[in-house]
């Protein structure tokens, strides 16, 4: 069901009030059932003086303000193909929520409330995709956010008189609003779970390691999350590259003589290493991780986050983490008639050139490796970046709650259980636009209702239903396709651990 108002249901619209004033949603059904609110701004437009400044909370304004289509997104155009189908809508307003509530304006109903964070490695994506709708939790008796935030350099560049991790500090205020506003939507802000997939699971692995967000939440779900740990000298060093491709000086005023469009053109020429090889890229986020994301700044970000679990910050907040088993393994299919005779070892030398872990990483993927070169090659990007993760975090956290899945669940599109498919089933929503293309014309809803009723069990009851890897290390659900016989494995991260 689309997430903007029709005519049959446009009718004695929901109104609340919430700090700045009276907002007029909109019901998503004929019984009234489930409300949403949309394009809520928890920030003053980041636009001049505030343009590569710390979000300011938003002007009081007169009367009921309609909240009945997407506000602003960051992301800018057209984002091309992508796995998840997210739009971009043009204005200077982008900070702001969508709210999906089945109790909207009974501040008493004290509802669990899920926060998501969208992904899109910390450059793209956007909170109106028809994926990220929060009806099906609604019916289940959640109140569902959905955040913005600021992208790709404006976000997170390095800027000398600015703020750093102006992104980061987007989320924080996004959960303030939370804290101060979702009791009006009929949510409980003493039970606030945040979710979020790729980046967006990067995001909450973030803030579940930072001193400064401890009070706005109480439990974490992350869906492939990707950790971006950005160093301040990469940092530095990618601003001085932007600003010398924008032909401005890398201070505050000089970003601010370049136009925002300007900036989203050249930060991808910033990061590029002149090759046009696709191996060429896949080696430079191996090696180098993610350009622009969440950075080590001494201040809201003092150490990388998995140091930061292991010291124990969040160690008393209940975490879900996992990442489907073959991520980005899709990405490498072209070729395979290329790497058909080439031995898994000599190819997978170049991005794995230690001898040791590259024996036991082979070792650990014979089921893989019959697959053929490609196969591993993919796999091993997945683990790499995703799945080692995965452990990683659960290690890191030692007997602090922990629970870990892996989505295994291949797709009839491209075979894999690949980056993305788990979303729609999360969510619930496997009649959405675009979730033919990649699950195919008929997405088992098992395992949709396996999935996303375990997020429901999380978000309510702080459980999603199977043995946390805390308490024993290595165990974790296996969604697949037979979700009336839930497969729970002891060691079901082994074939990434010779990464860890």
């Amino acid at each position: 069901m689309s997430a903007e108002p029709s005519a049959s249901t446009a009718g004695a619209a929901p109104v609340v009030r919430i700090g700045p004033g009276e907002i007029r949603g909109f019901w998503r059904d004929e019984a009234r059932s489930s409300a949403a609110f949309l394009g809520i701004p928890f920030a003053q437009a980041a636009v001049g003086g505030l343009r590569f400044a710390a979000p300011v909370p938003p002007e009081p304004w007169e009367g009921v303000r309609d909240a009945i289509v997407f506000g602003a997104t960051a992301q800018r155009g057209d984002p091309g193909i992508t796995l998840i189908p997210e739009p971009s809508v043009p204005g200077a307003s982008t900070l702001n929520v969508n709210v999906f509530t089945p109790s909207p304006g009974t501040a008493g109903a004290q509802l669990p409330v899920l926060v998501y964070i969208h992904g899109g490695g910390y450059v793209a994506g956007s909170p109106a995709s028809p994926w990220y709708d929060g009806a099906a939790f609604a019916r289940d008796g959640v109140v569902t956010v959905v955040v913005s935030y600021r992208l790709g350099f404006d976000g997170f560049g390095h800027i000398a008189g600015a703020p750093s991790n102006r992104g980061v500090r987007d989320w924080l205020l996004a959960l303030e609003w939370v804290q101060q506003n979702v009791a009006a939507f009929g949510g409980d802000p003493a039970r606030v779970t945040i979710a979020g997939q790729s980046a967006g699971g990067g995001a909450v692995l973030t803030l579940l390691g930072m001193p400064a967000a401890q009070h706005l939440f109480h439990g974490v779900w992350a869906l492939s999350g990707a950790i971006a740990n950005v160093t301040p000298e990469r940092a530095r060093t990618l601003s001085a590259k932007l600003a010398h491709l924008a032909g401005v000086v890398p201070t505050r005023d000089g970003f601010a003589g370049a136009d925002e469009q300007t900036l989203i053109d050249l930060q991808e020429k910033a990061i590029s290493h002149g090759s046009t090889s696709p191996m060429a890229g896949v080696t430079s986020l191996l090696h180098d991780g993610l350009s622009w994301g969440p950075m080590i700044d001494g201040d809201l970000i003092a150490e990388p986050t998995i140091e930061a679990l292991r010291s124990g910050i969040g160690a008393d907040k209940p975490l879900v983490l996992g990442a489907t088993d073959d991520e980005f393994s899709m990405a490498l299919d072209g070729a395979k008639g290329k790497l058909r005779l080439v031995p898994a070892g000599l190819a997978l030398g170049r991005l794995l050139p230690d001898a040791a872990v590259r024996k036991a990483y082979l070792a650990a993927n014979t089921a893989q490796r019959r697959k053929g070169t490609a196969a591993v090659l993919g796999r091993f990007v997945s683990d790499w970046v995703f799945r080692r993760t995965v452990v990683q975090v659960a290690e890191a956290r030692g007997v602090a709650p922990t629970w870990a899945y892996r989505f295994a669940w291949a797709s009839p599109v491209n075979g894999w259980a690949c980056h993305c498919l788990d979303v729609p089933f999360w969510f619930d929503v496997l009649d959405a636009e675009g979730v033919g293309a990649i699950a195919g014309p008929r997405p088992p809803r098992g395992l949709a209702a396996a999935s996303h009723g375990s997020a429901v069990a999380f978000i309510r009851d702080g459980d999603p239903g199977w043995t946390p890897w805390s308490a024993h290390p290595g165990i974790a659900r296996v969604f697949d396709a037979d979700a009336t016989s839930p497969d729970v494995q002891a060691d079901a991260f082994a074939s990434a651990r010779a990464l860890v």
